[in-house]
């Protein structure tokens, strides 16, 4: 299928998604999908579409990829937001 790949995992992903489930949001890993997103959170009626980009990389090195960006471009539903760490991942939640 086109659509799968070896993942290639932010370090940080794990944390941010045990952090988000502690907080009571359902949490599905989407990070082997290609062209897509990391991660579809749950909480409170609100779906939120992430991408998940290592904090600790130079700003070079956490840009979208080309099939991210044209995914996010192109999607029309959904709130699309992309975090670096488990701070942001409760903020977004919590706004």
């Amino acid at each position: 299928m086109g659509f799968r790949r070896k993942a290639k995992v932010d370090k940080n992903q794990n944390e941010i998604v045990q952090a988000l489930r502690k907080a009571g949001a359902s949490v599905l890993i989407t990070s082997q999908l290609k062209n897509c997103f990391d991660i579809l959170v749950g909480f409170q009626g609100v779906n939120y579409i992430v991408a998940i980009k290592d904090g600790d990389l130079p700003p070079s090195q956490k840009k979208l990829s080309e099939g991210e960006l044209n995914f996010k471009d192109n999607w029309r539903g959904g709130q699309y937001h992309v975090i670096e760490s488990v701070e942001e991942a409760l903020k977004m939640i919590n706004q």
